[in-house]
């Protein structure tokens, strides 16, 4: 992760609301030189879809990184690591034996992967690292690598907060350490774990080199991972699938005619077919507690490790998919108590998916036209800064999905670019255009626009979008007679690719 551009961010410290606990020693002593060995070098290739030109890939990727070898013969590691790869290798850091691996279980959402190796002996003699759960603000964690060698460097760092915050899909708040750490580069940190008193804590998730700040998945996130992962259909991470804002206003909590303690948060949107949903959570409820836990009013609940932290940590790090959460809200200051019923939510099950990562994207090319659905992971082909350098409109239906589109059945189809042809003379400079009807028919995902193209009226293929021109017309006849000189031309292997 660190061949990656930077990311910086501004440093909260809540050092005042988490209890310190007692410091223990991160670098290995001598007495776990052999748990030193607890670690594989992982290398990637592989190749990302281009949603740019969606029928071909990108350039080959080559990484390198470090795996943690668990018990049960596994390796964690992060799933952008192996995300879009070919081939995994895993190789022995003290003899350079390697063996392919296989990707046993991702969790794009948790940026967790767990990998097992062809050859079931390979890690043998290996001692696995155990999990170390309680890592609070003021303890010291090492980040261990490898030097070419094969030699352990651990660099020391301390932790400075605990809190939750999005990972890079962006899904969810998940709980995550804050350290500070003058790391060193090395061919091997993509993936780094972090150790304390010989136990693993957690896994590097971003790395600022200039305020030399680091971001962690922690153990608690990764103990969660491990343990669905022993089932034998991995469900991810839950959600309750409502959205709220702190009761700090007392216009509000008069407003919401909030009754006893003042805390709780107010729920400013509860989205269709969401566990909230089902279990009756209403716009303009405040939620106060959850199970035992109370909830003030910035949202924070006072956990045992931690001290205060906001109580989404609750449903991610300490609950499980199917799990019933009592929720004690207050409607029109009346108490309440609703039961949940938490579930992951698919990537599919949005209108824009977050994330579609190890599949081919979808497209349909009618005459030089290229028709694509809406994702974020096509928005992020504009790169890092992509919310402020992709279509603005695309971005906007991006992030508001769920108040645009409520009802959540459906794919947003947009015109992504216009192939110089004779069939689209005029139409050059179309792009980003969201298309609502073909041939008169609705469309709510490329299936559909796919099935309304077959029957022209009059000859023509009607295509009506909600931006200028409003209309495009396709001569039928036409765009079917150069189909096969518009693939020759740009070396499109299949004008379509629905599934």
């Amino acid at each position: 992760m660190l061949r990656h551009s930077l990311i910086a961010f501004s440093i909260v410290l809540i050092a005042a609301n988490v209890t310190l606990a007692k410091k223990e020693p991160a670098i290995p002593s001598a007495a776990g030189k052999q748990k030193q060995l607890a670690l594989v070098r992982v290398n990637v290739t592989g190749q990302a879809y281009d949603y740019f030109r969606p029928w071909q890939k990108k350039a080959p990727f080559s990484k390198r990184a470090l795996g943690a070898v668990l018990s049960k013969g596994r390796v964690l590691v992060t799933a952008d690591l192996v995300t879009n790869q070919n081939y995994v290798e895993l190789e022995r850091a003290e003899s350079g034996e390697k063996t392919a691996a296989n990707v046993q279980v991702i969790d794009y959402e948790a940026n967790l992967a767990l990998l097992e190796p062809a050859e079931k002996t390979f890690l043998d003699g290996i001692t696995p690292l155990e999990i170390a759960a309680n890592t609070v603000v003021g303890d010291r964690l090492a980040a261990w690598q490898l030097e070419p060698t094969g030699a352990l460097l651990a660099t020391e760092g301390l932790v400075t907060t605990v809190q939750t915050m999005p990972y890079p899909i962006d899904v969810g708040q998940f709980l995550t350490y804050r350290i500070s750490i003058p790391m060193q580069y090395r061919e091997n940190s993509y993936t780094v774990p972090l150790v304390k008193n010989n136990k693993l804590a957690g896994l590097l998730l971003r790395y600022d080199s200039r305020s030399q700040l680091m971001d962690a998945i922690p153990a608690p996130v990764i103990t969660h991972f491990l343990k669905e992962a022993e089932s034998q259909n991995y469900r991810g991470f839950p959600s309750a699938g409502f959205s709220f804002f702190p009761t700090r206003d007392p216009q509000l909590r008069e407003f919401a005619d909030e009754k006893g303690k003042g805390g709780g948060v107010y729920v400013t949107n509860v989205e269709p077919g969401t566990p909230a949903m089902k279990a009756g959570l209403q716009v303009g409820d405040i939620v106060t507690g959850i199970g035992n836990n109370e909830i003030d009013q910035n949202g924070n609940y006072v956990d045992s490790l931690y001290g205060k932290i906001e109580f989404t940590n609750l449903l991610t790090a300490h609950a499980y998919a199917g799990d019933v959460v009592p929720f004690h809200i207050q409607r029109n200051g009346k108490p309440m108590q609703l039961n949940v019923t938490l579930e992951h939510r698919d990537a599919k099950d949005y209108v824009s998916p977050p994330y579609y990562l190890d599949q081919p994207p979808r497209y349909y090319v009618l005459g030089g036209l290229i028709f694509q659905e809406l994702s974020r992971q096509y928005l992020k082909e504009w790169g890092p800064n992509w919310q402020r350098e992709a279509p603005q409109r695309l971005v906007y239906m991006d992030h508001f999905q769920s108040e645009l589109f409520p009802q959540r059945n459906r794919r947003v189809v947009i015109l992504s670019q216009v192939l110089p042809a004779n069939s689209t003379i005029g139409y050059d400079d179309l792009a980003y255009l969201t298309v609502t009807k073909v041939n008169g028919r609705e469309v709510k995902s490329l299936g559909d626009l796919a099935e309304a193209a077959k029957q022209p009226v009059n000859g023509f293929i009607k295509i009506e979008t909600e931006e200028d021109p409003k209309q495009i017309e396709l001569d039928a006849a036409q765009v079917a007679a150069e189909a096969p000189a518009l693939q020759e031309n740009y070396g499109i292997s299949s004008l379509q690719r629905l599934q």
